[in-house]
């Protein structure tokens, strides 16, 4: 810290002392203010902080040791130096068992109070920088945030609230664009290997031979092209998470492989003798039906058990589409802030059109088609034009191809949207009565949307 950067404080009832070291600090070049006794003090800390205190001990009053625990309360990272007549007082070495950074007997030495200062500086310094790392690391490593308020979406963070803390496996299963590696995430964020990597294999990116270089690594010479030694995913991961996604993907050979390393946390590198132990977690993720594969013989029921210890099931946004007006502010103040837009909202109309569509392509779909809203909005808010949607895929649109069932399901919808989502309103429109109205709500799933 610069000098004029360090803010010294000094409590003391002799106005002398008070005096004295004012102006040794201030022609060093600090920033120095007094105080004459512990309720001035504390006065003052109301409004302002300080980087360094000189307390007196023997105060009217409150004395110096409790005005010590008092700053340290309010900032725990307080450089508190304690001024004494005495050298061997009993308070001054408690002082000190309680955070002090050092004491100073009067008469004072001009000198030794510079270099004093100046290791108190030093201290604040690196005190509030650890504070700052801190405060970084907290960020970087606090999990991410699942969007919805949905029942589905509260079951799904209780899920992870509940794995979490634990070493079991978890197998997470839902259609492509749900969000199976953010819940991945959060479990690892949230466990206690947080403070470890998160190693993430997608699965079906790679042939069998490819994957099993990255999962297990290999050895120099080990087949063709392997001009070095290389450390494998289990070997990187260990401490921490290994997420294996599209793990329906792997051929039997792997499934034998990982299946083992798993099980005995040890394993080879392709090409190598050395056996290699590893502390890893699995969480795993496929929108393939493993149950047919495992019927099928193609995946390996042991495997299969061994990775089914823990589920969660995440259901596509077609299913959960109260979760959409949320969903969409979330990612309009995410883009709005990268691409430094001031798009601020979403007009009423196109957000009816967003929770009437079928998203296919699920939450990943859903972004993707905000960010390229905001890239051709022009306004502050989204409107309907700046969507580009699969009209075919929006509920409440009538289409070719359209069966009986899925007419009167649109005709509902785009009456219950008419008249507000009144029943009575929109019962009277279809000239039918409440009753009716209700069972054909339950029979087609329809749900009133969160928003309206």
């Amino acid at each position: 810290m610069k000098k004029e950067e360090v803010h010294i404080l000094i409590v003391d009832d002799e106005q002398i002392v008070r005096e004295s070291l004012a102006g040794w600090f201030e022609e060093e070049g600090y920033q120095v203010d007094t105080a004459k006794d512990a309720v001035e003090a504390l006065n003052k800390l109301n409004k302002v902080r300080w980087d360094i205190y000189f307390l007196d001990i023997k105060m009217p009053g409150m004395d110096g040791l409790e005005l010590q625990r008092r700053i340290r309360e309010i900032d725990p990272h307080a450089i508190v130096v304690i001024i004494t007549a005495y050298a061997s007082v009993d308070t001054a070495v408690q002082a000190l068992k309680e955070g002090a950074f050092d004491y100073v007997t009067k008469p004072f030495d001009p000198d030794a109070l510079s270099r004093l200062i100046r290791n108190a500086a030093r201290q604040r310094k690196l005190a509030l920088e650890n504070l700052e790392l801190k405060g970084s690391l907290e960020s970087y490593l606090s999990p991410p945030e699942i969007i919805g308020r949905s029942q589905h979406i509260q079951q799904i963070k209780q899920s992870i609230e509940t794995v979490a803390p634990t070493d079991t496996t978890v197998m997470i299963r839902g259609e492509s664009g749900t969000g199976k590696e953010l819940v991945a995430q959060a479990i690892h964020a949230k466990s206690r290997r947080r403070f470890a990597p998160l190693v993430i294999v997608n699965c079906g990116a790679l042939s069998d031979t490819l994957l099993e270089s990255e999962l297990f690594g290999h050895e120099k010479g080990s087949f063709t092209g392997a001009l070095y030694r290389r450390k494998g995913k289990l070997e990187i991961a260990n401490g921490g998470t290994l997420f294996l996604d599209e793990i329906g993907t792997i051929g039997p050979k792997t499934q034998v492989d990982l299946l083992r390393a798993i099980e005995a946390k040890e394993f080879t590198r392709l090409g190598g003798n050395e056996v290699i132990k590893s502390d890893f977690r699995i969480i795993c993720a496929t929108n393939t039906n493993l149950e047919e594969a495992v019927h099928k013989w193609s995946f390996r029921k042991d495997l299969y058990y061994r990775l089914q210890v823990f589920v969660i099931h995440l259901k596509p946004l077609r299913e959960h589409p109260e979760d959409i007006p949320e969903l969409v502010n979330y990612f309009i103040r995410k883009y709005s802030s990268k691409m430094n837009k001031p798009v601020e909202g979403i007009e009423q109309q196109a957000l009816t059109m967003l929770c009437r569509y079928r998203w296919s392509g699920n939450v990943r779909e859903l972004e993707n088609a905000v960010e390229r809203a905001m890239v051709t909005a022009r306004g502050t808010v989204l409107r309907r034009q700046d969507f580009l949607l699969n009209h075919q895929q929006t509920a409440g649109e009538f289409h070719p191809g359209m069966s009986l069932a899925d007419v009167e399901k649109t005709h509902i919808l785009n009456v219950l949207e008419q008249q507000h989502w009144n029943i009575s309103s929109a019962a009277k429109v279809l000239g039918i009565d409440r009753v009716t109205i209700y069972k054909k709500l339950q029979k087609y799933g329809i749900k009133r949307p969160q928003h309206v």
